[in-house]
This record gives structure tokens, C-alpha cells and sequence, in this order.
């Protein structure tokens, strides 16, 4: 099937284990020259903006999908590179549409965040994405309807310490920089945990002078913070006191439209309607937070939903279900 067969050449662009496309890079190139080369084969409309992105037109071209060709470094096959092939097949099959693939989303949302600055915005945005969790799988529905995508905060707190060394300072006379940040982590878990549907973690930890026998004098650590609304995702940085946050993408909800249009084709051909909300971040959420009608069709992820990693899978079957769909909803969206 040409769309799995698509699926492995983007797989295959980059080095080391699994996708490697990372946003900016060479990789993300030749995969942006790919699809658009598979555009123009289908009689699109090709063109590239400021930023990078790349857009592909049929006849009436008010109705917009696509995705991500960027990956984290050793990611998987599917995220973002479905969305992107699926919008392609089913802009073919009905000979209308738009087909737009970001830039660098793992980055920040960088080419939507752009894109939206457009004077002209689409009538409406449909993206086909894996669903990076276990729900689907759980639930037994090969497909579901994202209902609403979190808001994200990203920030990063630094502890002061001082330095010593480990075997002669006492341990009651200690500045150490990483016991602060450790109980701080502790208090991470726990504000998120008291906050329901909220999530927060730290990622990376920077440690200064990061030498086994001296106590550490400085540490560095990222926090990510999410929640499905306003209020809960403000309690959740203002607990965790993200004063200058380095990202910040509000929550949103989907749209009636889009949603009842693929509403419709899941439920003519019988298969449950499962509604779910994006814990992952999307250049979806970016058009719905300027106003765009917005709506995202998740693909079941196998392997207990892992993703951004190698072992990230969907079937044949499930994949191909969710291009029907696609090509369905978009085909009755655009009369």
C-alpha cells in the first residue's frame, strides 16, 4: 500500500536507530523534498513559505490537513509522518483540499506558530495523528476523536548551592544544589499529582561542577507542566512557581464542525466513537488557538501507546481505517 510504503521511506531519511529528523536538520529537508515531490506527482499546487512550510493546493483548497516531518532524535515512525501521508492520499482521492506540513514542531510548534500570522487562514483544519497513549488500545477502537488538547508550560528552575568537597565537608554544613533540586522534583510529582488530568515532568537535569567527589554547586532542571484547561494548567505552574516560562501553548478545544464531520464516517462504518483529550501538543492546537475550526482523528498506538521512541507502532489495518476517514470527511467538508 503506497501509504505504508511512503511511511518507510520517511523512516528510512536520517541516521542511527529509528526516525531522526530532528527540526532543522538535513533530515527534516530531504523529507519536506520528498513529500513534495509526491505532491507534484499528484498534480498539486507546490509552494514552500518564509518559514518552511510546505503546502500543497487541489481545487478548492479551503480545507486544510497534514502534520509534522520532524522527529525527536531516535523517534518513531508514525508521529507527525501520518498525518502528513495520510493528508496527501485523501487530498488525491477527492481532488480537493490542502495539504500543509510544519516546520519543526517537536521544537515548539515552530512553522504553525508561523503559519498563523498568514492573512488568510483556512476555512478549516483536520489532522490525522497517532495517539502517543494507551486509550485506544485499551479501549479496543482502532480510531478516536481528540476532544480538546492540553496547554503546555515549559520552564526550568535553578538551585544554588556551594562546592565541596564530598569526603571532608560535614554533612550538616552542606549547600548542596542537587538535595535541593531533588526535593523540588519530589514536590513536581506531587502538585500534579493533586491537580486531576494534570501532568508534569522533569526532563533533563543540569548538574554543576559534575564531578563525583564534589558537591554539587549548581543545578539546572527543566519542568514541563500540563492540564486540559485553563484554570487547572495556571494552579499547576502557579504550585510549581514557573515565573518565566520558555513556552506556553494554551488549551484548546476542537471544533463542532470538523468533529461532527468525522463523527459521522466513524459512525457509518460502525466503528466506536471514542472521545479522548490530547495529552501531546499538536500544530493542531496551534490553528484552533487562532480561530480555525480544528479537528484531530487519533490512530490507536500498539505497544501499550509508547511513542517518540523506535517500538512506536499502529497497524496496517488501523492506519489505512484512519485514511478513509479522512478522505471522507474532508470530501463532504469541501461541497
Amino acid at each position: 500500500m503506497r501509504v505504508l510504503e511512503r511511511l518507510d521511506e520517511l523512516y528510512s531519511i536520517g541516521e542511527g536507530v529509528g526516525a531522526n529528523r530532528v527540526g532543522g536538520s538535513a533530515g527534516e529537508q530531504e523529507a519536506h523534498e520528498l513529500a513534495a515531490g509526491w505532491m507534484e506527482e499528484a498534480g498539486f499546487r507546490v509552494e514552500t513559505d518564509g518559514i518552511g512550510n510546505l503546502i500543497g493546493r487541489l481545487e478548492n483548497g479551503e480545507i486544510w490537513t497534514g502534520s509534522h516531518l520532524d522527529s525527536v532524535p531516535g523517534g518513531g515512525k508514525f508521529d507527525g509522518a501520518l498525518g502528513v501521508v495520510a493528508g496527501i492520499e485523501a487530498v488525491e482521492r477527492v481532488g480537493a483540499g490542502t495539504v500543509v506540513v510544519f516546520r519543526e514542531e517537536e521544537r515548539g510548534c515552530i512553522g504553525s506558530s508561523a503559519f498563523v500570522q498568514r492573512d488568510e487562514l483556512p476555512r478549516c483544519f483536520l489532522e490525522v495523528h497517532v495517539e502517543q497513549g494507551p486509550v485506544l488500545e485499551r479501549a479496543g477502537a482502532p480510531l478516536g476523536l481528540a476532544m480538546g488538547i492540553v496547554g503546555i508550560v515549559r520552564g526550568e528552575r535553578i538551585f544554588e548551592g556551594r562546592a565541596g568537597h564530598a569526603g571532608t565537608v560535614p554533612m550538616e554544613g552542606r549547600a548542596d544544589a542537587l538535595v535541593a533540586a531533588a526535593e523540588y522534583v519530589l514536590r513536581v510529582r506531587d502538585a500534579a499529582t493533586a491537580i486531576p488530568d494534570a501532568v508534569a515532568t522533569v526532563g533533563q537535569v543540569d548538574v554543576e561542577p559534575a564531578a563525583a567527589n564534589v558537591i554539587p554547586s549548581r543545578v539546572r532542571i527543566s519542568i514541563d507542566a500540563r492540564a486540559p484547561d485553563r484554570a487547572r494548567l495556571d494552579r499547576l505552574v502557579s504550585e510549581l512557581e514557573i515565573e518565566h516560562p520558555d513556552f506556553r501553548l494554551e488549551p484548546v478545544p476542537m471544533a463542532r464542525e470538523p468533529l461532527a464531520a468525522l463523527r459521522a464516517e466513524l459512525e457509518a462504518r460502525r466503528l466506536a466513537v471514542v472521545e479522548l483529550p490530547s495529552g501531546a501538543g499538536h500544530d493542531a492546537s496551534v490553528l484552533a488557538a487562532a480561530g480555525v475550526p480544528t479537528a484531530m482523528l487519533f490512530v490507536r498506538s500498539l505497544n501499550g501507546g509508547v511513542s517518540h521512541c523506535p517500538e512506536e507502532l499502529s497497524s496496517a489495518e488501523d492506519i489505512m481505517r484512519a485514511v478513509n476517514v479522512l478522505t471522507d470527511a474532508l470530501g463532504k467538508l469541501a461541497r
